[in-house]
């Protein structure tokens, strides 16, 4: 069998004008695998790999057949009459054709992911000393598809099951055997599936050439599959985590969107265990109506309900992660501690010794609690890190009676072990409070908790739990403070200067409380139309600001400046009538100005000034909304894509975007008067008995411009509500520190928390789930 598969196969590389090397690189099967198969020296050929070396030789349906057959498959019963072939289906790894801005935004996509991902396994120590042996078995038949459609062979052919045992070295060599691209990695809570992605990806990405997908780590426990289409739901957080493919590609539609549609993402679906109560079945249901490679991972359990439910991810493979054994931590834990008394043996020695004897009672407990990657690493951090702490304390049965006993212990006393541990950085980091810390991590565990995610984003931090009331009013009070400081410290002293007015505190006191209203109120109505009525988060935005040019065009950007115009010209004609109707009550109560005596007079100056203010404002403001968004164009494709970066380019886009719309008003305030009592008297006749001086409306102009400046980036920026809700209002409550960007960067540096693209995640769910325990019983 073998020596005829040879035969075949060295014609077949021949015909197709390719050397062995050549032949390699494209099927992704070793150099020396296809010299000992057309030698026909070793074991019969895998029908997995026979299937990858058929895909890269583009051969007939009759030759691949053949193939299948001389490596061991199961003939048709009877030969089929002859008919015409139809076209060959594209072989794997083939993909469509695309424009050359795709396939840059690809490559640029693999190398972010590529330096992310590396940074990821530093700091957690994956490499230090080694990687632990994680290692996987085939799943029981009953949870994987038929071998026939993982294997994707003709109709009539058998195959042969795939071994697809290994370790974590070589997962990405196991799934290129997969002749589907569908594989799902099963294991324990903690049993190392998500640092089995990161090595996927980053050996994935190591033998990627320019045109092969890219594979990409989702955490899909944030999919809700009943109200978001998969495809939709990957756009989503490729956009998210990488702002730069939020970009119009050739045809109008997002990079993101083309990727996705061409197949050049490889999704790594991790944590399908962690989607919501009652959606794994919808959530497989949906994945079995695609077809597009990936690999997916979860707790056994969890996938073997939902396969019992609706059926098994069609064409998928599925493997199952084994346990740690004592060998195994024999070879490890050692090698993390220090050595007792310059000898070769160190603290760790005796426990295995009593681990390796299997008898009933702690060393067996302990056993049990050391076969996961997690819970061995917490017990490296705790007893192997820190000088004085005997890992023998772990076989106390008094104070660790069960296996549940000593993984509370393990979860408990990590993060004291990484603050106390690890009291100091080379970039002068602070040392914090442990009590503090652990309060401060419950309040982010028990949040994440209650929104039923492991997505620490923060510009949701501390406003997914407040009513839509309390956030109308924080960001009412905020933006009435802002505009009474800058009538006070700003107008007020102009004024004086301007007009020698003499200086009267409680007429000042009462023009800067009652001109609040004037910029707070439209915006809180704003706020209330266009973010909590529609879905209530500002997401982070994906711009820069730039002068429109035609190819940077954005999709939908008609619609979205007539939306901007219009709300912006209702918001501005209500600030101008207010200010009207305030600053007339100011007039009368003040004894430097002087008041008409009659009534009526009265009334038709404060609707004229209402008429001429609305106009005022209200274009401008409309106009000016209307510019920021012609103005706001896609990030670069390298744009940084860790929390704090993107917290910071947030930043200042939001900065130069409030500083640009006070400026432009300030100015569109300031000569709007005249043309607005211009259009008035061609309307009406006669001269309007009004003032509007180039002084005045200077000084209208800057007060109103700054705090419409401010109140725009409070309410309708990523960064000011992360501002008001996180920065101010979460430390001002003792929920988090004052320094909350510093006390995320230095957990996610201590390994308390990780990143995930553009959002922190805690280390492991079993760790968020401890410390909200523990924050919400006091514990």
């Amino acid at each position: 069998m073998a020596n005829r598969f040879g035969v075949l196969l060295r014609d077949a590389r021949r015909r197709a004008g390719l050397t062995q090397d050549q032949l390699a690189a494209r099927s992704g099967v070793g150099v020396r695998t296809i010299r000992r198969l057309e030698n026909g020296s070793g074991n019969d050929p895998r029908i997995g790999t026979v299937t990858l070396l058929a895909d890269a030789l583009d051969v007939a349906p009759g030759e691949r057949r053949n193939l299948l057959v001389a490596a061991g498959g199961t003939p048709p019963p009877e030969e089929p009459v002859e008919t015409p072939a139809p076209a060959p289906a594209p072989a794997a790894g083939r993909l469509p054709a695309v424009p050359a801005e795709v396939s840059a935004a690809a490559d640029d996509l693999a190398r972010v992911i590529a330096t992310q991902l590396r940074r990821e396994e530093e700091l957690r120590r994956v490499h230090d000393p080694f990687p632990l042996p994680v290692r996987w078995r085939q799943a029981p038949e009953h949870l994987a598809d038929h071998w026939d459609n993982v294997c994707r062979v003709p109709a009539g052919v058998t195959a042969a099951p795939l071994d697809l045992s290994g370790e974590v070295g070589n997962m990405a060599e196991v799934y290129r055997l997969v002749p589907s691209r569908r594989l799902v990695v099963l294991g324990r809570a903690g049993g190392g599936k998500t640092v089995l992605t990161l090595r996927f990806v980053l050996d994935t990405l190591a033998t990627r050439t320019s045109g092969d997908a890219v594979p990409v780590i989702f955490n899909i426990g944030g999919w809700n599959p009943t109200s978001t289409p998969l495809r939709t739901w990957l756009v989503e957080m490729l956009q998210r985590d990488h702002p730069g493919l939020a970009a119009a590609a050739p045809g109008g539609a997002t990079l993101a969107a083309v990727l996705v549609d061409t197949g050049r993402i490889l999704p790594v679906l991790d944590g399908f265990d962690e989607i919501a109560e009652g959606l794994h079945r919808p959530a497989l249901e949906t994945l079995n109506s695609v077809s597009m490679p990936l690999l997916l991972t979860s707790r056994f359990g969890e996938y073997e309900r939902a396969v019992t439910m609706v059926d098994v991810l069609t064409s998928a493979a599925v493997v199952e992660l084994t346990d740690l054994t004592p060998d195994d931590l024999a070879g490890y834990l050692p090698r993390t501690a220090r050595r007792v008394n310059g000898s070769a043996a160190t603290a760790w020695d005796p426990v295995l010794d009593a681990l390796r004897e299997a008898e009933p009672g702690p060393a067996a407990n302990l056993a049990k609690v050391l076969r996961t990657p997690l819970m061995v690493g917490l017990a490296r951090t705790v007893y192997s890190d820190p000088v004085g702490r005997d890992p023998a304390d772990l076989l106390d049965a008094e104070r660790f009676p069960t296996t549940r006993a000593l993984e509370e212990h393990l979860l408990d006393t990590f993060v004291p072990t990484v603050y106390h541990g690890h009291p100091g950085h080379d970039d002068g980091t602070r040392d914090w409070d442990v009590e503090r810390v652990r309060h401060w991590l419950g309040f982010l565990a028990d949040e994440l908790d209650r929104r039923g995610t492991g997505d620490l984003e923060w510009w949701r931090l501390g406003a997914s739990h407040l009513r839509q009331r309390s956030r109308v009013l924080l960001v009412t009070a905020l933006a009435w403070l802002a505009t009474t400081l800058f009538v006070w410290l700003v107008f007020t002293p102009l004024n004086v200067f301007v007009y020698d007015f003499p200086f009267r505190p409680h007429v000042v006191f009462l023009d800067g409380l009652m001109e609040g209203p004037v910029i707070a109120g439209p915006c809180a109505l704003l706020y209330l139309l266009f973010v909590l009525r529609k879905g209530g988060v500002v997401a982070p935005t994906r711009v820069r600001v730039r002068l429109p040019t035609r190819s940077a065009r954005q999709p939908g950007l008609r619609r979205k400046v007539a939306v901007r115009l219009v709300a912006g010209t209702a918001g501005g004609m209500l600030a101008g009538v207010t200010y009207a109707l305030t600053s007339l009550v100011v007039i009368a109560l003040s004894p430097d100005l002087a008041m008409a005596d009659e009534f009526g007079t009265a009334v038709r100056t404060t609707l004229l000034s209402a008429a001429v203010y609305g106009l005022a404002f209200g274009p401008a403001c409309g106009i000016l909304l209307a510019l920021v968004v012609v103005l706001e164009k896609p990030a670069n494709l390298t744009t940084a894509t860790s929390p704090a970066d993107l917290l910071a380019v947030n930043r200042v886009t939001a900065l130069r975007l409030a500083v640009l719309l006070g400026l432009a008003l300030c100015l569109a305030i300031a000569f709007g008067g005249f043309a607005a009592i211009g259009v008035l008297n061609g309307l009406s006749g006669p001269h309007l008995d009004i003032s509007w001086s180039s002084q005045a409306s200077v000084l209208l102009g800057v007060t109103a411009g700054l705090s419409a400046g401010f109140a725009y980036l409070i309410s309708f920026t990523a960064w000011g509500q992360w501002l008001i809700f996180a920065r101010f209002r979460l430390p001002l409550i003792g929920r988090l520190p004052w320094a909350v960007s510093t006390f995320l960067e230095d957990a996610y540096r201590r390994g308390v928390l990780r990143q995930s693209g553009a959002v922190y995640q805690f280390r492991h769910a079993r760790l968020q789930e401890h410390l909200a325990k523990a924050y919400r019983t006091g514990s």
